[in-house]
């Protein structure tokens, strides 16, 4: 009995372009039936990554494997069993938006139904628009349609939400968790790091060619949890040292800011109960009571560094 391979797995892929090396000797592995986001600032090597897996590209070393075939030696027999969204290009200009997701759903043998994808993107009112009078948000929604018609086992989504309103948004996040929720393996790369979090079962953060973290969201959040803290407001002056010892041992109480308090440390319910009953103990009533956690985007931000490329 033959074990199921990974559905993307990559192991040293080296990409140059001249004298640049874009990507140097990346290892990644994408589970079935997961979404993995692929986050990077620009010029990191993830779109040449993609790309190699994507068969558009070929790796200048190391090896890249999709569903078990190589993207460029298998494409033929690739192609059926993946989708791809591209951020621009593939489509032609003056074909009309229905009239191109039909011809490409009749090149799958069993196609998702055109009409009620069309409805759920919010496709069906610009069906006769050719595709150059489209905007761009209606452009963005016609890609990503085109991309799961074909019912693919593994999509690759480059920057799905981009330009799209608040409802668009909403729209193509609950569309991509279905496919998700079908077994439909998604590799998808975003700017949006509130999008990833939502979204995604592991993230691979990658900088300078290279995975520098791989984990889920959560996981990588909770990597430096000392960061977390408890905000609130009371009057100046309370005795820090007191709320230290009456939070737990470890936290740390600070007032930066007169009259401001933080509480820092692996903030649990217990700690959270623990620095109101110290307030109430005092008969004070904290204002403006807040939990900050690290997200997606400090841990983002501290592994690629805060300043701007």
């Amino acid at each position: 009995m033959h074990e199921t391979p990974p559905a993307v797995e990559i192991a040293g892929l080296v990409k140059r372009y001249g004298d640049k090396t874009a990507v140097q000797g990346l290892d990644l592995v994408v589970d079935r039936g997961k979404l993995t986001a692929v986050l990077g600032p620009n010029g990191a090597g993830k779109t040449s990554t993609i790309e190699c897996c994507e068969g558009y590209r070929r790796p200048d070393g190391g090896a890249v494997r999709v569903l078990g075939l190589d993207p460029i030696a298998d494409a033929a027999r690739l192609r059926p069993r993946i989708g791809v969204m591209l951020q621009s290009g593939g489509i032609y200009q003056a074909v009309r938006a229905m009239e191109m997701l039909r011809h490409v759903a009749s090149l799958y043998a069993n196609p998702l139904n055109v009409d009620e994808l069309a409805a759920r993107l919010g496709l069906d009112s610009c069906g006769k628009t050719s595709f150059r009078r489209l905007s761009g948000g209606q452009q963005q929604r016609l890609s990503l349609a085109l991309a799961v018609v074909g019912r693919p086992e593994l999509i690759f989504l480059d920057e799905p939400t981009a330009g799209l309103d608040v409802q668009a948004r909403h729209a193509t996040w609950e569309l991509i968790e279905q496919l998700r929720a079908d077994g439909v393996t998604v590799v998808l790369t975003t700017h949006l790091l509130d999008e990833a979090e939502r979204l995604a079962d592991k993230v691979a953060i990658i900088d300078a060619g290279r995975v520098i973290a791989y984990d889920t969201p959560q996981r990588l959040a909770d990597t430096t949890k000392e960061q977390d803290s408890i905000r609130f407001d009371a009057p100046a002056g309370l005795d820090l040292t007191a709320l230290s010892i009456a939070v737990a041992p470890g936290a740390q109480a600070t007032e930066p800011v007169a009259g401001s308090y933080h509480v820092t440390g692996e903030i649990t319910p217990d700690i959270l109960a623990a620095t109101t009953a110290w307030c109430a103990s005092l008969g004070l009533m904290p204002r403006n009571l807040q939990i900050e956690q690290r997200s997606l985007e400090d841990v983002f931000l501290d592994l690629t560094g805060r300043e701007l490329r």
